[in-house]
């Protein structure tokens, strides 16, 4: 409770300073688009968070993004599929990547380190291959859906909303169903979870899944908002921001802690430091550095928490 409280306030004094920062006419615009961002972004980090907490993790979350990004081009550009069908087939890929990685890690007993590592070569080489490593010539294919992903409800940004459903899911998945405790005994001791009966193997392939198929629905929602895929790079570095965001949020990558409202929280900072940095006039340049000096502090906050508590007990 008092990480979260920590990550909240500083949440808040980000929001804070990104107002004074910001002229009175720019102030809603600003907050719009990071509304925006925010939404998309949540999508991976709340997969990326649900596995972590199994004390699994996935470096292929940037390549599955590619693929069913270009999954999905083909589909409906190529193959003629009716855009709904597509979108049901594109998030059934990712499903079948993280099937991927969770049935090597769990039943081959692989390093996961090393699985998703070599996930990551292996799925853009597939986005490659299903693209013929070209730009689909998406065009006005998709101006209707775009239009709606852009525009707003009650003043809130439609992917925010999409994002707050998904929150509102996976909470109640997560915190009030046996199988969210089930990843967070699998994640605090898997070995005593194995003994208390747990199918360890099997809700740890799920938490794979659910991070891929979380995947697929960002992949989609990309296409729709950037209305491009580049094979070669569209996703790339996207499984470090996944991941940021759900430790930023509280979720230890010793597995067996996190919430759901960390993980909306850590998201939020995530998209929120950036912001600032050019509302100050800083160089884009050092906005990897601020990020990862956040997590840094994060992680270093993480373990002196544990050990303060470890003492105390």
């Amino acid at each position: 409770m008092k990480k979260l409280l920590g990550i909240f306030v500083f949440l808040v004094v980000l929001n804070v300073l990104i107002l004074f920062a910001t002229d009175s006419q720019r102030w809603g615009v600003n907050h719009f688009h990071l509304g925006q961002r925010i939404g998309m972004s949540g999508i991976l980090c709340f997969g990326a968070g649900l596995l972590i907490i199994t004390g699994g993790v996935d470096l292929s979350i940037g390549s599955v993004v590619g693929l069913c990004a270009c999954v999905f081009c083909t589909l409906f550009l190529d193959y003629k599929v009716p855009i709904p069908l597509a979108m049901l087939w594109t998030v059934a890929v990712g499903a079948l990547a993280g099937l991927f990685n969770g049935l090597i890690v769990t039943y081959l007993r692989v390093q996961a380190f090393v699985v998703t590592l070599c996930g990551l070569f292996l799925f853009r080489g597939a986005a490659r291959l299903v693209a013929n490593d070209q730009q689909p010539a998406i065009g006005d294919s998709l101006a209707d859906l775009n239009d709606f992903f852009l525009g707003e409800f009650l003043a809130i940004p439609i992917y925010l909303w999409l994002l707050i459903g998904i929150f509102v899911v996976t909470t109640v998945f997560l915190h009030f169903t046996i199988f969210g405790r089930y990843f967070f005994a699998i994640g605090s001791n898997e070995k005593a979870a194995r003994y208390s009966g747990i199918n360890v193997d099997f809700y740890k392939v799920l938490a794979y899944v659910l991070c891929s198929m979380f995947a697929g629905v960002y992949a989609l929602l990309f296409v729709i908002h950037v209305n491009s895929v580049q094979p070669s790079d569209t996703g790339s570095f996207l499984e470090l921001y996944a991941i940021a965001g759900a430790v930023l949020g509280g979720c230890s990558l010793r597995g067996g802690e996190g919430t759901t409202l960390g993980m909306f929280i850590g998201t939020a900072i995530l998209v929120l430091l950036p912001n600032l940095i050019n509302m100050w006039g800083i160089s884009s340049k050092v906005e990897p550095t601020v990020v990862g000096s956040a997590l840094l502090v994060c992680a270093i906050m993480d373990e002196w928490l544990r050990r303060r508590g470890a003492s105390r007990a």
